[in-house]
């Protein structure tokens, strides 16, 4: 199927069979659509944890507005981003690409330099609000990746930022939680949304053509 029928088929999934699970196979196909996400300056600044245990989950449930999509799907996808630029973050990325594309050290500095200069004139918040924007083209690739592999899944904002970074001790690694995306097989039989119709602003509206 092509993309945007692979979007007209995906629905915000309200309730998952909790039977049946995602193949690691398509897991990681997955996690590969949102590792190669492009983002700012190629900082691939956010990270993807995938939530599988089952005791883990449990202590998440209260903090988060879909609980029984967090019990009863098959994954759990927490998309997290950088608390802050540092300047240690910002050179180890663009180590690892001079390095992977036999480049001289340093080929970027001037480069760095100024994204660095431009970073420590702002604040943690700004930078966290910065990097969350991010994460979400790699939220949005692994929803479409998810579709072409007819797996259901429903992006999540709804829930309890803290619980979720404490619970998963996010601060020890230097990042924050931005969304959720709970992913698995529908239940027919309780996901009142899947039978309906798809509903967006007609075409004429969407597009603002500038001529």
């Amino acid at each position: 199927m092509s993309l945007i029928e692979n979007l007209n088929w995906r629905h915000a999934t309200k309730a998952y069979d909790p039977t049946k699970k995602v193949s690691e196979e398509d897991l990681q196909k997955i996690l590969e659509a949102a590792r190669l996400a492009p983002t700012s300056s190629g900082l691939q600044q956010f990270r993807v944890l995938v939530v599988e245990n089952p005791a883990i989950r449990a202590q998440l449930v209260d903090g988060s507005l879909n609980p029984e999509c967090m019990v009863e799907c098959s994954h759990v996808l927490v998309f997290a981003a950088w608390n802050e630029y540092t300047p240690e973050r910002i050179d180890a990325i663009y180590d690892r690409t001079t390095e992977e594309r036999d480049l001289p050290q340093g080929r970027f500095n001037s480069y760095t330099d100024k994204i660095k200069e431009m970073y420590g004139n702002q604040s943690k918040e700004a930078h966290f609000n910065h990097a969350a924007k991010q994460s979400y083209i790699g939220l949005v690739l692994a929803m479409a990746q998810a579709a072409e592999l007819k797996i259901d899944t429903t992006p999540a904002e709804g829930f309890d930022n803290k619980r979720i970074d404490d619970v998963l001790e996010l601060e020890k690694r230097g990042l924050k939680s931005v969304t959720l995306l709970y992913m698995g097989y529908s239940d027919k039989q309780r996901d009142w949304l899947s039978t309906m119709k798809k509903v967006r602003n007609p075409m004429e509206e969407f597009a603002i053509r500038i001529k």
